[in-house]
């Protein structure tokens, strides 16, 4: 999530040092930008910063230790509105690139490409400030320990904030490498508990209680600021209420689904989920659309379909997937990671804006009086370009069935093709996306269609001799898959090996998931990568849910699968030392390990 906050509070990590000296030049010339061109659609916008922009890898830190500075991590993404403010107001200026040049070994990083390091990063500054979300700047020392992190900030406070930062290194380098050493986490003992059943319902019902104290009963979701989808607390939620119909809970999840449906989360013309809304109504989007988020909708307002009793959320299932399939197929094979919270022409929301003026033009007088009811056009337009369709009113059934006649009208005018598209393809993304065909597409041609051609793209071009390939983007083939990826595709490919009776399919995952164990869990627990280069990045004992469902805990329930269909002693075993791991990371923190749940034997 974007932060416009003000120069953060000062921390411990760099309290000592914010009060000292200016700067003083290094004589290390300056590394050119390697950016141009990149296969990442966002770290190819960077190309033409004027700060020498390197990637993350183990020879830009190389560089960090011969030169004796300081990484400065920049994390962002192709969609993120706030990261591209960061961009044009600091890293296209001169005299900031020169401070970033001449004091630091400047690191962009696209969070999609790495995954970990950007959690690392995340909890870092989380656990600094007390908040965060991207663009995340991190400094980070040449020995690989975050030592201070700035989320959006203006250019004049972040210019000062470098040349403090840069005298405070020249002048007491020791020091804040031994600062940013012993304010690391330390790692978190691997105790296990064999998970029983009355262990397992006293974890479920602490997990309800605190589900009960984040709820928003009044506007539905978890926030009393702005509102997440929070797909993996929906999901698991779903099946709670259809193993009890507990009917606070029926209530709960009928208030946040129809708030996120009808209000201003969902593009209401063409489909699809947007990242999230600023503020607690669900009136005002952050415009971009995420392949990780709609993938996860689509399955949720499905089976809320079957258990509530409600049709019209079938067709907001129906209508996510075609989004997908129309916005973010790519021509090969497998789906795009997002869409821009920008249109081509730069402006946020652009192409979901509509004027009275143009609606009057495109629409008949009794199709325009119902928009102008149901979208409230006689009010000031809350953007700068126009409204966003939303509903603000209750509509009866044939209202609504004409209002879907008026929002195909709009679709009409082509509005979503001015949005730019990251063009990568995430295996893991594509994994959820498989899962999202299988689960929320039965019985419709189409989406089953496209489980198909999914599943196959999978298996035939993201999976090599030696294992999954992370992302393929611009022609080039990013190798390094990281513990995400073979999760989630290893759950969709058992989802629909499970639905469509696909015994290669099952190989697949089976074959994926010994190496998925083999190469990031052990005794101590997870690993997110193989071989990571953050001196921070250690094992966790379970994985938390957050925009993305928990790793550890989908790889559990699918080996669980598995391991159902053909016994495999050693994968067993390790299945059962990962369930009491998981028991333990619970009790710390019930409300962050829904999907912990599932793997412990709850629905």
């Amino acid at each position: 999530m974007p932060s416009g906050l003000s120069l953060p509070r000062l921390a411990q990590v760099f309290s000592f040092a914010l009060l000292l000296a200016a700067p003083v030049a290094s004589a290390a010339a300056p590394v050119a930008n390697v950016l141009a061109g990149h296969a990442s659609p966002y770290l190819a916008l960077h190309g033409r910063d004027p700060v020498a922009w390197q990637e993350w890898n183990a020879e830009t830190l190389a560089r960090a230790k011969r030169e004796n500075k300081l990484l400065f991590v920049s994390v962002g993404y192709f969609s993120c509105h706030w990261c591209h403010v960061m961009q044009r107001e600091s890293y296209q200026d001169a005299a900031i690139a020169a401070l970033l040049n001449r004091h630091f070994i400047p690191v962009k990083v696209d969070r999609e490409l790495n995954g970990a390091l950007d959690a690392a990063l995340i909890e870092f500054v989380d656990r600094l400030q007390g908040i965060s979300g991207w663009p995340l700047n991190a400094f980070v020392t040449p020995e690989g320990y975050p030592a201070y992190a700035v989320l959006y900030e203006p250019p004049a406070g972040f210019k000062a904030l470098l040349e403090r930062l840069a005298g405070n290194w020249r002048s007491h380098p020791d020091k804040i490498r031994a600062t940013a050493r012993e304010a690391a986490p330390a790692p978190q003992p691997a105790r296990a508990q064999a998970p029983t059943p009355e262990l397992a319902k006293e974890r479920e019902r602490a997990y309800l209680a605190a589900v009960w104290r984040h709820a928003d009963t009044l506007q539905g979701g978890f926030s009393r600021v702005s509102k997440f989808p929070m797909a993996p607390h929906l999901a698991r939620l779903l099946e709670l209420y259809a193993r009890d119909r507990d009917p606070r809970l029926g209530e709960f999840l009928t208030l946040t689904l129809d708030q996120m449906a009808r209000r201003g989360l969902r593009d209401h013309v063409h489909g699809g989920f947007f990242r999230y809304t600023v503020d607690p109504d669900w009136h005002i989007p952050h415009f971009e659309k995420m392949l990780a988020d709609n993938a996860q909708l689509a399955p949720v307002y499905a089976r809320a379909a079957e258990l509530l009793g409600r049709p019209d959320y079938r067709r907001v299932a129906e209508q996510t997937l075609d989004f997908l399939r129309e916005t973010l197929a790519a021509p090969g094979g497998g789906y795009h990671t997002a869409t821009s919270a920008l249109d081509r022409q730069g402006r946020e929301g652009g192409a979901y804006l509509w004027s009275a003026a143009e609606l009057k033009q495109r629409l008949s007088p009794a199709d325009y009086a119902l928009a102008a009811r149901t979208w409230k056009l006689e009010r000031p337009a809350e953007f700068a370009e126009g409204h966003l369709p939303l509903e603000w009113i209750e509509l009866d059934a044939a209202e609504r069935e004409r209002l879907r006649t008026v929002l195909g009208t709009l679709k009409t005018a082509g509005r979503q093709g001015q949005v730019p598209v990251d063009t990568k393809i995430n295996a893991g993304l594509n994994g959820l996306a498989l899962s999202a065909f299988v689960r929320a597409g039965k019985g419709v041609p189409r989406h089953q269609q496209a489980a198909r051609e999914l599943a196959a793209f999978l298996t035939g071009r993201m999976l090599t001799r030696d294992g999954l390939v992370k992302t393929r983007a611009g022609g080039r083939v990013f190798t390094d898959a990281e513990l995400d990826d073979y999760a989630y595709v290893i759950g969709g490919l058992v989802d629909y090996a499970d639905a469509f009776g696909d015994r290669a399919a099952a190989d697949s995952a089976r074959r994926l998931a010994a190496q998925a164990w083999r190469r990031f869990f052990d005794d101590a627990g997870w690993r997110r990568e193989e071989k990571p280069l953050l001196a921070t990045l250690r094992p966790d004992p379970a994985l938390a849910d957050g925009a993305l469902p928990s790793a550890s805990a989908r790889l559990l329930v699918a080996t669980q699968a598995l391991l159902r269909a053909r016994a495999d002693p050693e994968l067993a075993a390790a299945v059962q030392q990962a369930r009491a791991l998981a028991v333990t990371a619970m009790a710390r923190a019930a409300f962050d390990h829904p999907s912990v749940l599932q793997s412990l034997g709850s629905p």
